[in-house]
C-alpha cells in the first residue's frame, strides 16, 4: 500500500534564504525610508506608515507560513519583523488621532488641546526610534544569515499626506431611523458604562517603573483592552447606524461632538492594545529568549509602559469622561419623565438602608427623581429628604408613595420596590449595580 504524500516538504535552510530574498526586497526598499521621512517637515505619514504595515504583515506572513518562527536560523529575525509590526500598528493610530483631532470637533480649551499634542508628539517619537532600533537589528540578524539587504529605498516623495480641505457639496437627504429614542438612550448610557468600567480598574499615572509593571499587565492587559476597545466599537456602530446622517443629527449638534469623543477614545485604545501586544508577546519580562532580551535592550520597556499608562489609557478615560458629561447633557433631551405608585418599605418604612438604596439609583442616572406626598415634593436623591418624606408617610399611614421621574430611574425603583427595597431579600440582578455599596 502506498503511503500518502506528506502536504508539508521540508526544505533546507539554504533552500529557503533563496525564497526569502526573492520576497523581503520590498520591504527593506520600504523601511529604509523610514529615517529619512521621520526627518522630513511632515513626519512620517499615515500613507507611509500603512505602507510599512503592509510590508512587515506580508513579511512575517510569509515567515510563518515556511516555519521561520521555529527554526533556529531564523526565529529572532521572524521575531524582529513581528514586533516591528506591531509597533508600526501604534504608530498609525497615534499618527491618526492627531491628523484626525480638528474633525472630532472637542471641546478641550487651549492648555488641554496643547497638553494633548505635546504628549502626542512624545509617544509618536518614542514609536518611531523604537521601530528605527528594531528595524536595523532585523538587518543585522539577516545579514548574519547570508541575506542580501538593499541599500536603495524607495521614494519619500510618494507618501506625502493628502490634504483634505476640499470637500463635495452635502447635498444628500436624512435618513428616517425607526424607534429611535430607545436606541439612543441606550448608545449615551454606555459611555457612562465605559467610564464606570475604566475607573474601576484603578489605573493611575506614575512614572514608578515598578508600578508600571504591576499596572501592565496585572490591572491592564491585552485582554482587558480589547474588551473596553469592543465597549466603545460598539458605541461607535450603533451612532452610525441610529445618529449619523438623520435629522436628528442636524437638529442637536451636540451629536457631532459626541461622535469625536467616541472616536478619540476608540483610536488610542487601538493604540494601546498594540503596545501591550507588542510587551506581552516579545519582550523578555513575560517571554524568556534570545530575541526577546536584544528587543528589551532596543525598546525601553520602562518607556513602553509609561506611555500605555500616561497616554493611551489617561487620555482614553479622559475624553470618555468628557464624552460622558456631554452625552448626560443630551440624555435630558430624549428621557422621558414619568409617574409611578410604589409600596412604601415593609415593616418600617423609608428608614437608612431603603433610602440609601434609593438615592444610589437616582444618582447612578445624574437624573432627577421625587418622591410626592399630597403635593409635596422630596428629593430622591438625597437620603435625608428621603427620611423626612418616610416620617411623612408613617405619621400619615400610607403604605405606599408617589415617585415622579426620569423614566430609567424609576423602571430601576419599580424593580426595588418589588423586592422590597432589599430588606430581606438580596439585591436583584438587574440592580447588580447598588451590590457592596450598603456594609
Amino acid at each position: 500500500m502506498l503511503e500518502p504524500k506528506s502536504l508539508i516538504q521540508i526544505i533546507s535552510e539554504e533552500e529557503f534564504l533563496i525564497l526569502l530574498q526573492g520576497r523581503c526586497g520590498s520591504f527593506f526598499r520600504t523601511f529604509n525610508a523610514l529615517g529619512e521621512i521621520s526627518e522630513s517637515s511632515t513626519g512620517v505619514t499615515r500613507k507611509f506608515y500603512s505602507s510599512l504595515n503592509q510590508e512587515a504583515e506580508w513579511l512575517e506572513s510569509f515567515l510563518d507560513e515556511h516555519g521561520a518562527r521555529e527554526n533556529k536560523t531564523w526565529a529572532r529575525f521572524t521575531e524582529y519583523v513581528a514586533s516591528i509590526r506591531n509597533l508600526v500598528k501604534a504608530a498609525f493610530f497615534c499618527r491618526h488621532i492627531t491628523d484626525r483631532y480638528p474633525y472630532y470637533k472637542l471641546r478641550d480649551n487651549e492648555e488641554s488641546e496643547q497638553g494633548f499634542f505635546r504628549d502626542a508628539a512624545q509617544v509618536q517619537q518614542f514609536l518611531n526610534q523604537a521601530i528605527f532600533n528594531l528595524y536595523e537589528e532585523c538587518v543585522r540578524e539577516g545579514r548574519k544569515n547570508n541575506l542580501s539587504v538593499p541599500e536603495n529605498s524607495v521614494d519619500p516623495e510618494g507618501f506625502g499626506e493628502v490634504e483634505a480641505n476640499k470637500r463635495l457639496p452635502k447635498n444628500t437627504e436624512g435618513d428616517e431611523v425607526v424607534e429611535q429614542e430607545d436606541r439612543i438612550i441606550d448608545l449615551l448610557e454606555k459611555l457612562n458604562s465605559a467610564e464606570s468600567v475604566m475607573q474601576s480598574m484603578n489605573v493611575e499615572p506614575t512614572q514608578d517603573p515598578k508600578t508600571l509593571r504591576e499596572l501592565v499587565p496585572g490591572r491592564l492587559d491585552e485582554k482587558k483592552a480589547r474588551m473596553l476597545m469592543n465597549l466603545i466599537h460598539s458605541t461607535q456602530s450603533e451612532f452610525d447606524t441610529y445618529i449619523k446622517s438623520t435629522p436628528l443629527e442636524q437638529t442637536h449638534e451636540e451629536f457631532k461632538t459626541i461622535r469625536g469623543y467616541i472616536s478619540m477614545p476608540l483610536h488610542l485604545l487601538e493604540m494601546m492594545i498594540w503596545m501591550i501586544h507588542f510587551y506581552e508577546r516579545h519582550e523578555d519580562d513575560i517571554r524568556k529568549g534570545e530575541a526577546r532580551t536584544i528587543i528589551s535592550g532596543l525598546v525601553i520597556k520602562t518607556d513602553l509602559l509609561a506611555h500605555v499608562v500616561n497616554f493611551c489609557f489617561f487620555y482614553t478615560l479622559y475624553y470618555v469622561r468628557e464624552g460622558g458629561k456631554l452625552s448626560r447633557k443630551v440624555l435630558k433631551y430624549f428621557v422621558k419623565s414619568v409617574r409611578y405608585e410604589l409600596p412604601v418599605p415593609e415593616p418600617l418604612g423609608f428608614h437608612a438602608r431603603p433610602s440609601t438604596y434609593v438615592s444610589k439609583i437616582v444618582r447612578r442616572y445624574d437624573a432627577e427623581a421625587w418622591l410626592i406626598i399630597d403635593g409635596e415634593k422630596f428629593d430622591a436623591r438625597s437620603v435625608m429628604s428621603l427620611l423626612q418624606a418616610g416620617g411623612v408617610l408613617a405619621d400619615k399611614g400610607y403604605k405606599t408613595a408617589v415617585f415622579e421621574g426620569d423614566r430609567r430611574v424609576l423602571d430601576d425603583l419599580k424593580i426595588l420596590a418589588s423586592h422590597n427595597y432589599c430588606e430581606e431579600k438580596e439585591v436583584p440582578e438587574q440592580l447588580e449595580y447598588l451590590r457592596g455599596s450598603i456594609g
